[in-house]
């Protein structure tokens, strides 16, 4: 396994993930800030964004992504085709389209788009608007190290592929059930990807999203899998 140095990682609660590069890049994956209620206070600003990535379209992963985009002004806003459509009718510039199984250069890191098994779409004052699908992240960085962003997703099989093909270090794995997989699926996602670490996301910010960190802990070890859990609660860093 290579040594190369990683990001650092911010945890702003429920899928909201911020990227700190090696080379001093910000990025923002799912931009839920100020209407996310599990995301501190402390960070609603975020002072410089230099990139934002959009799994899909559903509100507690964007609602905050047009006010993010024209405050910070990103070099870059990468999500499928139809987000990136709205966006620009909104007036945000930058939108890099693309789609799943496609791959495109982030300011000098690789980015590829990945199936998840979810819905999407959006609501324009009543009116709803296709999201296109949902989707991953596979981010692998100048520094040679690779990260998976699953976004919300159910269990399938084809997680085994992402393993094959792009070897992801790392993992932000949905755990909340009902809307994603639960602790039990999500521990049989990181069999599937062989990733040595994973973060859980997509829990605890609404009573409904019943799987919580110590079942999805307790599942991967009796599971006796060669992972390790970073629980991280809002606000916290990996």
């Amino acid at each position: 396994m290579s040594d190369s140095p990683r990001p650092s990682f911010t945890y702003y609660g429920h899928a909201s993930v911020r990227v700190d590069f090696p080379d001093g890049q910000r990025w923002l994956i799912d931009p839920w800030v100020q209407g996310n209620p599990s995301c501190p206070e402390s960070l609603h600003d975020l002072e410089r964004l230099d990139a934002l990535l959009v799994t899909h379209s559903h509100a507690d992963h964007f609602a905050d992504a047009v006010k993010i985009a024209k405050r910070y002004g990103p070099k870059k806003i990468v999500a499928n085709f139809e987000i990136c459509t709205w966006l620009t009718a909104q007036g945000v510039g930058n939108a890099a389209a693309m789609n799943l199984g496609g791959s495109q250069d982030v300011l000098g890191h690789r980015v590829t788009m990945v199936r998840a098994d979810h819905s999407s779409g959006l609501d324009d004052d009543g009116v709803h608007v296709d999201g296109g699908s949902a989707s991953g992240f596979i981010v692998h960085t100048a520094e040679d190290f690779t990260f998976y962003h699953a976004g919300d997703t159910a269990l399938f099989s084809d997680m085994q592929l992402i393993a094959s093909l792009y070897r992801p270090r790392l993992g932000f794995v949905p755990i909340g059930d009902l809307f994603t997989m639960g602790p039990a699926d999500a521990a049989r996602a990181c069999r599937y990807l062989g990733v040595a670490t994973v973060v859980p996301i997509h829990w605890g910010t609404f009573p409904v999203l019943t799987g919580t960190p110590a079942e999805f802990e307790r599942q991967v070890k009796e599971r006796e899998l060669a992972c390790d859990v970073v629980t991280l609660q809002p606000g916290e860093s990996y």
